[in-house]
């Protein structure tokens, strides 16, 4: 597997557990932006971008374009 689909399989599964959380505890607004350390979405928006932001770096390296 190529890093490109590792990491929207990252994505993919980062998502999913958030939508299984999302759905057996509710989550609200000071969980998903203000989650304390040890909480599951301790991080999460962050991680997120992290992963997203270097598939974004991939296609323009891949395309030749710059942001």
């Amino acid at each position: 597997m190529s890093k490109k689909q590792e990491q929207i399989q990252k994505l993919l599964d980062m998502q999913k557990k958030f939508i299984e959380y999302e759905h057996a505890h509710g989550v609200t607004p000071e969980e998903y932006y203000l989650a304390e350390e040890g909480h599951p979405l301790h991080n999460y928006r962050q991680r997120f971008r992290d992963v997203a932001m270097d598939l974004v770096e991939m296609a323009h390296e891949e395309k030749g374009s710059h942001r």
